[in-house]
């Protein structure tokens, strides 16, 4: 009698455990056909994913064969004609909760991936995509659909990107990448130099490692506004490039302006509020536009707005820390929110 109550119940729990997979069927062609291979590390701790409610029941995002053999095959499926390249895929953490309030549920999403490339001297990092989503249950009640499709584009975002972008000239062994971003952080000529090399630097890889464009000085206005970068004959506009160092001191452009490059023994940051980060309204009749993503910051002592007036305005914000590997910028909890 025991045996069959047990089983019972064991059938009304399997009931209840709903499964929502993951697709992977969204195409992720490397429309160059570089890469011959693909390597998927799955370092996670724990392979479960997570659960969210769907009324009553309780719904397990998985991977269908696990995350290794799933990621794998979807590659090889959208990629039968190949090149020389061999790509490694970390996927460093993924994680579906939901956080339940007194009305609706709130599904979250947290996902952490890196590619790169094999090389004879080591392992050289690409891309990586290191997100948070959420999803409320105000606009869907299939809240692990929902994730597992955000799964789906973050992953396929991460592989067309990675076709694309450059490899790190730095290299790592083997048995460094589970502990990649310390041992790559290190290396980054940015965070060890004690002197800035003045100049102009065109994106966030040149800046962290220290790498200024070649032949460029700064220049700046009559009113003491950087303005424009000078080699030779050629002038380009300041605001084309990602940062520039003038007189020892780094600076990062910013839809507003720029403003001052930081650092602390966690990083890089500025201190910016969302409204110079994120502008969305026009001022004295100007749009001033919205940020875009991938922006690389720094401190903000004080920003120059050269948009509209030239003049320095004194601002103070929390501390925007960049990321690094992608340059982005990583916000504070709080941030943008009033108290």
């Amino acid at each position: 009698m025991r045996n069959i109550l047990l089983f019972l119940l064991l059938s009304v729990f399997a009931a209840a455990q709903k499964i929502e997979t993951i697709d992977l069927s969204k195409s992720i062609k490397d429309g160059k056909n570089s890469i011959k291979s693909l390597t998927v590390i799955d370092q996670r701790a724990n392979p479960e994913i997570g659960a969210v409610m769907y009324h009553k029941d309780e719904v397990k995002v998985v991977f269908e064969n696990g995350a290794g053999k799933d990621i794998k095959d979807w590659f090889y499926k959208y990629n039968p004609v190949r090149g020389d390249k061999e790509m490694v895929f970390l996927l460093e953490s993924l994680n579906v909760s939901e956080d339940r309030k007194e009305k609706y549920s709130v599904g979250k999403l947290e996902l952490k991936a890196s590619t790169f490339i094999k090389k004879e001297d080591g392992y050289h990092f690409i891309d990586r995509k290191d997100t948070i989503a959420t999803v409320s249950s105000r606009e869907t009640p299939y809240l692990a659909q929902s994730l597992a499709r955000k799964i789906t584009l973050v992953l396929t975002g991460l592989f067309k990107d990675s076709y694309r972008a450059t490899p790190w000239e730095l290299g790592i062994s083997e048995n460094e990448l589970p502990d990649y971003t310390s041992v790559l952080k290190e290396k980054l000529g940015i965070l060890k130099a004690n002197e800035l090399k003045d100049g102009v630097y065109k994106d966030y890889y040149s800046f962290f490692t220290h790498n200024p464009e070649p032949g460029f000085t700064v220049q700046e206005n009559d009113k003491g506004v950087v303005t424009k970068a000078v080699k030779g004959n050629e002038k380009t506009g300041i605001r084309r490039f990602y940062a520039f160092v003038y007189k020892g001191i780094a600076y990062k452009n910013i839809p507003v302006g720029y403003t001052e490059i930081f650092k602390d023994e966690n990083g890089v940051f500025i201190e910016a509020t969302k409204a110079e980060l994120f502008p969305q309204t026009a001022v004295n009749g100007i749009s001033v536009g919205v940020a875009a993503g991938g922006l690389v910051g720094g401190v903000i002592g004080a920003v120059i707005d050269v948009s509209l007036s030239n003049k320095k305005k004194n601002t103070i914000g929390p501390k925007v820390y960049i990321d690094p590997f992608t340059g982005n910028y990583l916000f504070p909890e709080d941030f943008g929110k009033t108290k």
